[in-house]
């Protein structure tokens, strides 16, 4: 399974929810990938321990290989890292990708990343997709690539209207270039229990048919700690109600049966 984590908005837990989903997995015993589009390389220094600049063989280094004169181009596998964590790997990113990007346009390369995958698909079980906040070639790509799509809410009145401009631009690109492409749900992220706001616009999306998932990711330090200590929730504070959370959504993704309280009045 491919699956892109996308959202224009910055700041509403992409790198979290795409780092903590693929660590589940992989504690699970699944052979997973995590593909870092966003040139900010989070998701890099999340997993990997350093930064993006300081890594060779990235993602960078393999799409360029698609626009310049070579011989033999080398398979996208080959830019893949293993982590510190088992059955979990990841294919950096790197801050080329800004300087890259309008080459690959100009090339027309949009399908590379798609292409790639789908091969390496043959050797993990599932691969994550991080994306930058932006609607850009690379969060294109990642969506003609995806099988499924997961959307991060910031539970305020911005990312509400965000989220609307989100799932048209979507639906443009599955007639135009992804038809197989399911917008698996909308992940309410820095969720407050307690105050009115959050729950009063989850039920509001709810009201209006749009695929809010039902579990609720709260706010938390412990995420901030996690980030700090370079280790997913699940390996740094698995007992952790945030972790509990993070479990019951990758379950609730793959069809599994979970207890969820409903949202409180």
């Amino acid at each position: 399974m491919r699956r892109v984590v996308f959202n224009q908005k910055g700041g509403v837990g992409k790198s979290s929810i795409t780092c903590n989903l693929a660590a589940i997995s992989a504690a699970r015993g699944k052979r997973t990938l995590v593909v870092d589009l966003d040139p900010q390389g989070n998701s890099t220094h999340y997993l990997l321990g350093r930064p993006a600049s300081e890594l060779k063989d990235t993602v960078a280094d393999y799409l360029e290989q698609t626009v310049a004169f070579t011989v033999f181009n080398r398979r996208a596998d080959e830019f893949v890292h293993a982590s510190p964590f088992d059955n979990l790997f990841v294919m950096p990113s790197s801050p080329e990708l800004d300087f890259l990007e309008h080459k690959l346009e100009a090339k027309h390369k949009i399908y590379k990343l798609r292409d790639a995958l789908r091969k390496m698909g043959e050797s993990f079980d599932e691969i994550y997709i991080d994306t930058a906040p932006a609607l850009n070639f690379y969060s294109r790509s990642a969506l003609i690539a995806a099988q499924r799509c997961l959307i991060p809410f910031d539970c305020d009145d911005f990312s509400r209207q965000a989220l609307y401009s989100i799932l048209h631009e979507i639906q443009e690109l599955q007639e135009d270039h992804n038809e197989d492409l399911v917008v698996e749900g909308i992940v309410a992220n820095q969720f407050q229990p307690r105050a009115t706001l959050p729950k009063k616009l989850v039920r509001e999306l709810l009201d209006e048919g749009l695929p809010v998932l039902p579990v609720r990711l709260s706010s938390s330090v412990k995420m901030k700690e996690s980030h700090q200590s370079r280790q997913p929730l699940i390996h740094m504070a698995p007992k952790h109600p945030l972790t509990r959370q993070y479990e019951d959504l990758y379950r609730v993704l793959h069809g599994e049966t979970v207890e969820l309280e409903p949202l409180a009045d």
